[in-house]
């Protein structure tokens, strides 16, 4: 267990924590609490404040240092296809079974999606399949900064490191700076949401739920919280994929049995 101490007052901390729930509805007693505090003091000594109340006051009246907040809690570091293995299996093991039994109406949700990579990438695979006009993707995350970032779909060439030029040329226009941006077809696709994953009612019946690189930042409480909310959210047989960092060492205790490494099919 890693451990932190901060120079910062214990108690001032938590009032912290609770100001931010009741003031911008942000959970953060989920999070493990030695990696939300360290990045927090970071930022109390680069704006020159001697504590949490201080800071909390800049965070209420600067868009700017919210959004400065948000991004440092939030690791938004992705790509496209990451792990690009298991994006093969969903499409050759697990996607041609759900599309029969949805009858190709799947509904799909990328659950901390970040700056868009992920439901993109879910939009292209299902583009490949044929059944992409028939999909209904929703992406979301709390991070509105990462959100309008994925609703511009504009990325550098680095998080397409695992696109070969045929597919970057079908999927993505290349603009003068040298970055690209997904084209509209695929853009459309997506609908994107604002939501809290551990305080927020999820919509029910999906047929997927992808999320990944996300439950490795909550402690143990909160992946069990969540992990039955993903559960309570699927359609019977529908499956939930995490990331690589991520098995549920308890599947059962959500309705959910493992069908494949880092696959979950509700039962």
């Amino acid at each position: 267990m890693e451990f932190y101490s901060s120079p910062f007052d214990d108690n001032d901390y938590e009032l912290f924590l609770k100001k931010l729930i009741k003031h911008f509805n942000l959970d953060l007693t989920g999070y493990k609490q030695h990696r939300v505090r360290r990045r927090t003091d970071l930022l109390l000594r680069k704006h020159r404040v001697t504590s949490y109340s201080e800071y909390f006051d800049l965070l209420k009246t600067h868009k700017d240092i919210w959004e400065e907040f948000l991004d440092k809690l939030t690791i938004n570091v992705t790509e496209f296809f990451r792990n690009p293995e298991k994006w093969e299996y969903l499409k050759k093991e697990i996607l041609p079974d759900l599309i029969k039994e949805s009858m190709g109406n799947l509904k799909i949700w990328s659950a901390g999606c970040s700056t868009g990579e992920e439901p993109y990438t879910i939009a292209i695979l299902l583009n490949e399949m044929g059944n992409l006009n028939k999909s209904t993707i929703i992406a979301a995350d709390f991070d509105e900064g990462a959100l309008k970032k994925a609703k511009e779909g504009i990325y550098d060439q680095k998080t397409l490191i695992n696109l070969n030029d045929s597919f970057k040329q079908k999927y993505f226009n290349k603009l003068e700076n040298g970055n690209y941006q997904i084209k509209d077809f695929i853009r459309k696709r997506v609908n994107f949401k604002q939501i809290n994953l551990l305080l927020d009612n999820f919509e029910s019946n999906f047929d997927l739920i992808v999320c990944r690189n996300v439950v490795i930042y909550f402690d143990t409480e909160a992946k069990d919280k969540l992990y039955k909310k993903f559960g309570d959210a699927l359609k019977k047989n529908g499956v939930l994929f995490v990331g690589s960092t991520e098995r549920i060492f308890n599947p059962k205790d959500f309705h959910l049995i493992s069908i494949a490494p880092f696959f979950y099919r509700k039962n």
